[in-house]
C-alpha cells in the first residue's frame, strides 16, 4: 500500500527545496496546506520525515533515500507525461534573461524555426534569480547552474567583465588607456556598484569614495548608456560580442572581474524531443560563434 499520492508530491518538493514556504510557493498551496501533507505523511509512516528547527526545516537523515526516489519518479513521470501529448505541433517555451535574449537568441532564432518548422517556440523573459523549476518553462538560459536533481546544466560562456565605452565617448572625454585614468570617467553600474569597486582594487587603484554614477536595474539599460556615450560600463564581453564586434563598443582594458561566474543552457535531464532539439541548435550556434 502507497501513502497518498498528493503527499508525496509534497514531501518531494519540500525536502528538494528545504523549506515549506517554499514548496508551498512551487505547488501554488499555503504553507499550512504543506505543513499538514507533511503530519499526514509523517503519521502514515510513523516517524518524522524533518527536523523542525529555528530557522526552519531539515530532512530527516532516514528520509533521504526516500527523497532521492521522490524526485527521480516525479521527473520521470513527468517526461513520460509530456512524451505521450498529442500535439499537431509541437510546442516548448523557453525562459531567457534579457541580455541574452536580445543579444544571442532572438537574432538566431528564425534559423532554428526554418530548420524545425514543426516545433512552437515560446521565449519570455526570465530573470537571473529563478531556477527551472520557478519558470515552469521548458528551458532556461541564464546565469549560474542549477544543481537540482533532474536538472541538465550546460555551460555557455563565462561573465567575464571588462570596461568599455562608445567611441563618442572616447571622442569627448580622450583616452582612457589606465585604471587611473578610467577611475576619472563617468561610471555606470550594472544593479550594484560592488563591480566597479571590486574592479578598481584588483586593478590597484585606491578610490576615495564610493564609485559615482547611474546604477541601472536591468542589464540592457546600462548597454543602451553605455552606447549612447553616456561613460564607461563593466560589461561581459561574450554578452556584448556582436557591439564589440561591430565597434560599437571598445574594451578599455585587459583588466577583468566577475570570470569565476558563467551563462548555462538549462533543462530537465529527461528531454522531449524537441527541448533535445533547441538545446543541441543553441550551443551550436555559441560554439560557432566562437564563446
Amino acid at each position: 500500500m502507497l501513502p497518498p499520492l498528493g503527499a508525496l508530491r509534497v514531501f518531494e518538493a519540500a525536502a528538494r527545496l528545504a523549506s515549506f514556504s517554499r514548496a508551498a510557493d512551487e505547488l501554488h498551496v499555503t504553507h499550512a496546506a504543506v505543513s499538514h501533507q507533511i503530519r499526514q505523511l509523517e503519521e502514515w509512516f510513523g516517524r518524522p520525515l524533518f527536523l523542525r528547527e529555528k530557522r526552519g526545516v531539515r530532512l530527516a537523515p532516514e528520509a533521504e533515500r526516500l527523497a532521492e526516489a521522490m524526485s527521480t519518479s516525479f521527473e520521470r513521470m513527468a517526461a513520460e507525461a509530456e512524451s505521450l501529448k498529442l500535439r499537431t505541433k509541437s510546442e516548448i517555451t523557453v525562459a531567457c534573461i534579457p541580455s541574452i535574449a536580445t543579444r544571442w537568441l532572438i537574432p538566431a532564432l528564425s534559423e532554428f524555426l526554418a530548420t524545425h518548422a514543426d516545433i512552437m517556440v515560446k521565449v519570455v523573459y526570465a530573470t537571473a534569480a529563478q531556477r527551472l523549476r520557478e519558470t515552469g518553462c521548458d528551458v532556461l538560459i541564464t546565469l549560474g547552474a542549477d544543481a537540482s536533481n533532474g536538472i541538465l546544466c550546460t555551460r555557455l560562456f563565462s561573465r567575464v567583465n571588462k570596461p568599455v565605452a562608445s567611441p563618442r565617448y572616447l571622442e569627448s572625454k580622450g583616452d582612457l588607456e589606465s585604471a587611473q585614468q578610467i577611475a576619472t570617467a563617468d561610471l555606470l553600474h550594472d544593479e550594484t556598484m560592488a563591480h566597479w569597486q571590486r574592479w578598481f582594487t584588483k586593478a590597484g587603484v585606491v578610490l576615495p569614495s564610493d564609485p559615482r554614477g547611474p546604477v541601472f536595474q536591468d542589464f540592457n539599460l546600462l548597454a543602451t548608456a553605455a552606447i549612447a556615450g553616456h561613460g564607461v560600463a563593466l560589461c561581459p564581453v561574450e554578452v556584448c560580442r556582436r557591439e564589440i564586434e561591430n565597434g560599437d563598443l571598445i574594451i578599455l582594458s585587459g583588466i577583468s572581474v566577475l570570470e569565476e561566474a558563467s551563462y548555462f543552457l538549462i533543462s530537465k535531464a529527461y528531454r522531449q524531443k524537441a527541448v533535445a532539439a533547441f538545446c543541441a541548435w543553441f550551443q551550436r550556434v555559441v560554439d560557432a560563434a566562437g564563446a
